[in-house]
C-alpha cells in the first residue's frame, strides 16, 4: 500500500440530522449532516410530506402550472376558432368569394351556416360564386371543427360483415 494517499478514518464520525438526531459511524470525515434519517424519513414514519432536494418539487410544480396555462389557452383559442360570432374572413375563402358572401348579407361564419342549412342552392345561385366556392367554405367550416348540415356525425360500423 502506498503511503500518505489514503484519507483518515474517523471511527467514531458523528452523523447530524436536521430533525436533531445523531448517531455514530465510521467515515472519512468527522462530521456528517443530513436532512433526512430514519426517525423523520416519511416512508418510515407513514407521514404525507415531500421531501424537496434541491428545489426539484418546486421546480415540478411550476412547469406543472405553466402546463395547465398553456392547455387552457389552447382551449380558449380552439373555442374562440368554433364562434359562429366570427367573420367570414378568418375563413380565407378568397376576396372574390369573400365579397359576394358579404354583398349577399353573409357576413359571419354564424350567416353561412344558416344559408347551408337552408342548401346549397342558396349559395350556388349567387352570381359569381360556384361549386369550387362552396366546396371551399364547407373544408374549411368543417376544419374549424363545424357540423354542416347533412353530414353524418353518427359513427355507425359497417353492416357488410356477416357473423
Amino acid at each position: 500500500m502506498k503511503k500518505d494517499i489514503h484519507p483518515d478514518y474517523y471511527p467514531e464520525a458523528q452523523v447530524v440530522c436536521a430533525c436533531g438526531n445523531s448517531w455514530t459511524v465510521g467515515a472519512t470525515v468527522p462530521l456528517i449532516r443530513t436532512d433526512v434519517c430514519f426517525k423523520c424519513h416519511p416512508f418510515f414514519t407513514g407521514e404525507q410530506r415531500i421531501v424537496d432536494a434541491e428545489g426539484q418539487v418546486d421546480r415540478f410544480l411550476s412547469r406543472l402550472r405553466r402546463r395547465d396555462e398553456m392547455l387552457a389557452e389552447e382551449e380558449a383559442r380552439r373555442e374562440a376558432e368554433q364562434s359562429p360570432e366570427q367573420e367570414i374572413d378568418v375563413l380565407e375563402l378568397g376576396s372574390r368569394a369573400e365579397t359576394l358572401l358579404k354583398e349577399a348579407g353573409v357576413v359571419t361564419i354564424g350567416d353561412a351556416l344558416e344559408k347551408l342549412a337552408e342548401g346549397d342552392e342558396t349559395l350556388t345561385n349567387l352570381r359569381g360564386f360556384g361549386l369550387k366556392s362552396l366546396a371551399t367554405l364547407k373544408k374549411r367550416l368543417r376544419a374549424r371543427g363545424f357540423v354542416l348540415p347533412g353530414d353524418d356525425v353518427s359513427e355507425t360500423p359497417p353492416k357488410d360483415i356477416v357473423e
